[in-house]
């Protein structure tokens, strides 16, 4: 089921303030910003920026693309590890 159109799309208020805080003092796009919430949405003011969202085992670094826009941290880190059967 999708989320109500009302509503808007959800994100993590911390992320959006240290996305911004981030584009507003001009710090390096190589660093990374540690987020821990996969289900939050990726804006538009987002490309361009690295960050670090956590699988549930480590820190998976992502850089933000146009084309990822819309969609949520969580669709670009695997949590799952493939098995290889031998």
């Amino acid at each position: 089921m999708t989320r109500s159109l009302w509503k808007g799309p959800f994100i993590q208020n911390l992320i959006l303030k240290k996305a911004s805080s981030w584009k507003k003092n001009n710090l390096p796009s190589y660093k990374l910003i540690r987020i821990w919430s996969r289900n939050s949405v990726i804006f538009p003011s987002f490309v361009g920026l690295n960050f670090e969202v956590y699988n549930g085992k480590t820190f998976v670094p992502l850089l933000i693309k146009k084309k990822m826009v819309g969609a949520k941290f969580g669709e670009f880190v695997l949590t799952r590890k493939m098995v290889k059967h031998k």
